[in-house]
């Protein structure tokens, strides 16, 4: 931990945020948002493109100022303290910042310049996280040959290089293979345990957000629900049983008057909500008038957790609102800034 970071407590969170907004002109990109991270979380925002998500990080970040709220990172204030804030944190963008045109080794030593670590340490710690990330004997390489999976894992070595107290993903894995996103995952849980990370991230990934301690889930820039991803699976109900039989209507009826069960109907199937669904199934099948040709069960996922509680599929293709927030981070000085 760097000498200068302010030690939390233990009951203290290490992120907290208070009617947190942000808004671009006429457009409410963030909307009063209050939550917390406790020491050691992994923490996830859930969210489609333009949910805020990017918006959010990038104000506990301290890239972009709250039209509305405060909030506090590693317990700096993000407004007054944004010098504290920034050496506590790592920040792994969503867009890709590597000079392709330098080596590894060269990426991290500007970065340590940049945190004024001493040449000992520098060299350490680049030692330790390319090795861990498996990227060492590609350290003189130039990053323009690395792959997209090597870039990333480049990436995250950077925002660990200067031992940060929270590290903050976004979008960590966007655009990579299913393979490599789970080399990717297993390298930060890896580096949780070793360094006592706290990890904030933000992902429209399904099997992504399975990783997180608690999920908060965000769409049109309001957290809709934040638990555990087991507590909001059951907040459904039970298991999703989906039962294809010759007349929708009449099992639905059947179904509603001998077992109270509400059954939705699609084409040549019902489908209804229960819990330990595989102990009821039996005798369903044995005793149901209705004609089954075939039934599944399933565990809710989190697709269904999100579209239970905002009507729509986190994969429905929605444009990004985040086009004044690119301009902004893309002004003259900015990127000066980052690190």
């Amino acid at each position: 931990m760097n000498h200068e970071q302010k030690t939390q407590s233990a009951s203290e969170p290490v992120i907290s945020t208070v009617g947190l907004a942000r808004n671009f002109g006429h457009t409410q990109a963030v909307k009063g948002i209050s939550f917390s991270v406790a020491e050691g979380e992994v923490f996830g925002f859930l969210g489609p493109n333009g949910a805020g998500k990017t918006t959010t990080i990038s104000m506990l970040c301290t890239l972009l100022a709250p039209s509305v709220g405060k909030a506090t990172v590693a317990g700096y204030d993000i407004i007054s303290k944004r010098t504290e804030v920034r050496r506590s944190i790592g920040l792994v963008f969503q867009d890709p910042t590597l000079d392709e045109y330098l080596t590894a080794v060269q990426n991290l030593r500007f970065h340590a310049y940049a945190y004024g670590m001493s040449k000992r340490v520098r060299d350490e710690r680049i030692y330790e996280l390319l090795t861990l990330m498996e990227l060492w004997d590609r350290r003189n390489s130039s990053v323009r040959e690395y792959s997209g999976g090597m870039k990333r894992r480049l990436e995250i070595a950077r925002g660990l290089l200067h031992h940060p107290h929270i590290l903050f993903l976004d979008e960590p894995t966007l655009g990579l293979d299913p393979q490599t996103r789970h080399r990717i995952w297993k390298y930060v849980l890896d580096l949780r345990r070793r360094e006592s990370l706290t990890i904030f991230l933000t992902t429209h990934y399904m099997d992504e957000a399975e990783n997180c301690d608690r999920i908060a889930i965000i769409d049109q820039g309001e957290i809709v629900a934040l638990d555990r991803p087991d507590v909001l699976k059951d907040s459904l109900g039970g298991d999703v049983v989906t039962l294809r039989v010759e007349d929708n209507e009449a099992a639905a009826a059947e179904l509603f008057a001998r077992y109270e069960l509400s059954a939705s109907s699609e084409t040549g199937s019902v489908c209804f909500k229960l819990p330990h669904a595989e102990e009821f199934l039996p005798e369903l099948i044995r005793s149901f008038s209705c004609k089954i040709l075939a039934a599944t069960v399933r565990r809710p996922t989190l697709d269904d957790v999100f579209l239970s509680l905002t009507g729509h599929s986190i994969r429905d293709d929605r444009p990004a609102n985040n086009q004044s927030l690119r301009r902004y981070l893309n002004t003259p000085g900015m990127k000066s800034q980052l690190n």
